[in-house]
């Protein structure tokens, strides 16, 4: 005979299997809310660590415009001997550290020298070009692509240019700028131009507002090399042995016997634009500032633009 268990006996066991899962969905639910809670919680302490970290990023630049002011009172002249020239070193700060470098993109041949202020090619400054490339062992065709790239009209230089139609032929397509550059990263975009070859030239190049000088107190040895058809290797490792200590004692002078007359107004021993690399890390954030400082002949230094994460 089988036995029946108490109908009362069936209800309490109904009874405890749902309060089993009332307290299962109860833990799940404390479980999801702690771990959002979490989540909240160090999202807001991340976006005030890199708020944080952008203000103290903002008061190294103002330092820097100082040191940037004072040294045009102390000369006229810029070179790696000076005090702005050498990495700023890593100071402490609240669960972190700053540290960062100036650098004279005076000293790098200015991309938008390659138009002129009437809108045509600057033939000077593309021969330049030409030879930079040549002295990294890169392909001098970039010197006509990037004139394409920069000019105002639609017609492919010969034999070296590249305009809409190549452009828009590729995938994605896309147009050339038909004006100058804001920044150097846009020299990826290039016909041809791959990550080995900018990673080369990036180091040599900036895209600096109007028409600029070279310091050749600052210049890179590829960039000095550029300087003339002439110029070797050797010669390069001369001059810079000679500017080492406080820069060339008159660089018409140092440069005259080696470039032509034509190149003696584009070099100079002083500088206006200057990039400022400044990092900044509190706890687990991490933030890198790029800024790039006008000096006037006045001594007034103002950001002409800022970016972070790239330059």
């Amino acid at each position: 005979m089988i036995a029946h268990r108490p109908r009362g006996f069936r209800q309490r066991g109904v009874a405890l299997i749902t309060a089993m899962l009332i307290v299962a969905l109860a833990g799940i639910i404390a479980a999801n809310l702690a771990w959002d809670n979490a989540l909240d919680v160090r999202r807001t302490m991340a976006l005030l660590a890199r708020d944080q970290a952008v203000q103290v990023a903002l008061g190294a630049e103002s330092w820097v415009s100082s040191i940037l002011r004072q040294d045009l009172e102390d000369t006229e002249t810029d070179h790696l001997g000076e005090i702005w020239a050498s990495e700023l070193p890593g100071l402490p700060i609240d669960d972190g550290e700053v540290f960062g470098a100036v650098e004279d993109l005076q000293g790098r041949f200015n991309i938008n020298n390659l138009i002129g202020s009437n809108g045509e090619v600057d033939e000077q400054a593309l021969e330049q070009f030409r030879r930079l490339l040549q002295s990294l062992s890169l392909d001098p065709r970039f010197a006509g692509v990037a004139v394409d790239w920069l000019d105002t009209d639609l017609d492919a230089s010969f034999p070296d240019g590249a305009e809409d139609p190549i452009y828009s032929s590729k995938v994605p397509p896309y147009r050339s700028a038909n004006q100058l550059l804001t920044s150097t990263s846009e020299l990826a975009a290039l016909d041809g131009m791959d990550k080995a070859t900018l990673d080369t030239l990036l180091p040599h190049v900036s895209a600096l507002p109007g028409k600029t000088t070279i310091n050749a107190n600052t210049a890179t040895p590829a960039v000095l090399q550029s300087l003339g058809e002439n110029i070797s290797v050797s010669d390069v490792e001369r001059l810079i042995s000679e500017r080492e200590a406080a820069g060339f004692a008159d660089v018409e002078d140092t440069f005259r016997p080696i470039i032509t007359p034509e190149m003696l107004p584009a070099i100079g021993d002083s500088s206006r634009y200057f990039q400022l690399k400044v990092v900044v890390r509190i706890g687990t954030v991490r933030v890198t500032m790029y800024s790039l400082l006008l000096r006037t002949a006045r001594g007034d230094v103002a950001p002409v633009s800022r970016s972070f994460g790239t330059t």
